[in-house]
This record gives structure tokens, sequence and C-alpha cells, in this order.
């Protein structure tokens, strides 16, 4: 992997911002480039509306068709356990900075539960990028990898970091053109 990310890269970011028509446009097409240049064998967006907190994953990308699918296009009430039993959605939930895990099995048991990552999501090594607006979460944006470690580099870190802030409007709007009563 490059040190930094190479402004090609960013590039084939920009040309999907710019040449797709709608927020889920963009947003479906951002996953696949997002893990073809992490080299990540999956990829989904986690979608809520802060103030009712309801979820839903209408975005996911995998590799192959062994990576366990994450996609529910349906609102759903957020378990009020979840903060307790998911340190890593606590963190969002307190739009702390995005958490990059580059081994699930060696972590500390503050940044992740163990056993809760293992029974929902089944990766090794992953990103938790906050999607947030005036300290509220609108999503998360979740690449991982599956059977073995992942160090991230700078390159992925200002991967994320570029995708950030051009990813929450489009999450927002989404969100709240999508939501049902």
């Amino acid at each position: 992997m490059d040190s930094v990310a190479t402004p090609s890269t960013l590039q084939n970011f920009e040309h999907i911002f710019q040449h797709q028509s709608d927020a889920a446009s963009i947003l479906s097409a951002v996953l696949p480039e997002l893990g073809k240049q992490l080299a990540c064998d999956r990829v989904f967006l986690y979608l809520r509306h802060p103030q009712e907190s309801r979820g839903c994953s209408p975005f996911c990308w995998r590799r192959h068709e062994e990576i366990p699918l994450v996609q529910d296009p349906e609102w759903k009430a957020e378990p009020a356990e979840l903060p307790g039993e998911d340190p890593m959605f606590a963190a969002a939930l307190q739009a702390r900075p995005s958490i990059f895990v580059e081994d699930v099995e060696a972590a500390d048991a503050t940044v992740l539960n163990r056993q809760f990552e293992q029974e929902n999501f089944g990766h090794r090594a992953l990103i938790h990028a906050h999607l947030c607006d005036q300290n509220q979460l609108w999503g998360v944006l979740q690449p991982s990898v599956f059977g073995h470690p992942r160090k991230w580099s700078e390159a992925d870190h200002e991967i994320i970091n570029y995708l950030i802030p051009r990813l929450t409007p489009l999450v927002i709007q989404y969100v709240t053109e999508t939501i049902t009563p």
C-alpha cells in the first residue's frame, strides 16, 4: 500500500461525486471503489436517524459471495442496549474520531467487544468511520477485511478522512428522504 493517497485515487472518488445524480447512486458507487482502493473484502454503510434512534444498512459491497452480506434496507429501532454492547458504536454516538482496528482478536476491550464483532460481523480488521454532523451520528462507514489482520496505512487514513465530509451530507439527505414513520 502507498504511504499516502495518490491524486488519482481521490480523483476516482471525485468523479463519482460529480457524475452521479442522487445520494443513493453516489453512496452505492462509492462502496465498491472504496473496497478496491483499500483492498477490503466488504464495505457497508449503516445509516441512522439520530432523533429517532432508528437505522438501516441499505448499501453493502462484497469482494465475493462467501463474505457475509450486511444489508437490510428496512428502518428498525436501534436496540437500547447497543451502546453498552458495542464500544465502537458508543464512541460513534459521542462523535468521537473514527476507529481503525488492525486486529479484532488483539484489540483492547475498551475499543471493541470481540464476541459482538465475531457474532455480528465476522471480520478480522475494520475501519469504523463515523459520519457525524453537529455531534450527531448519522451513519457508520465500515470497510473490513476477513481472515487476517490488516495494518491500515497513512493512505487508508487519508482516503477515509477525505470521504467523511463528502459522504456525511449525502447520508443526511438519504436518511431524511427515505426514513418512514
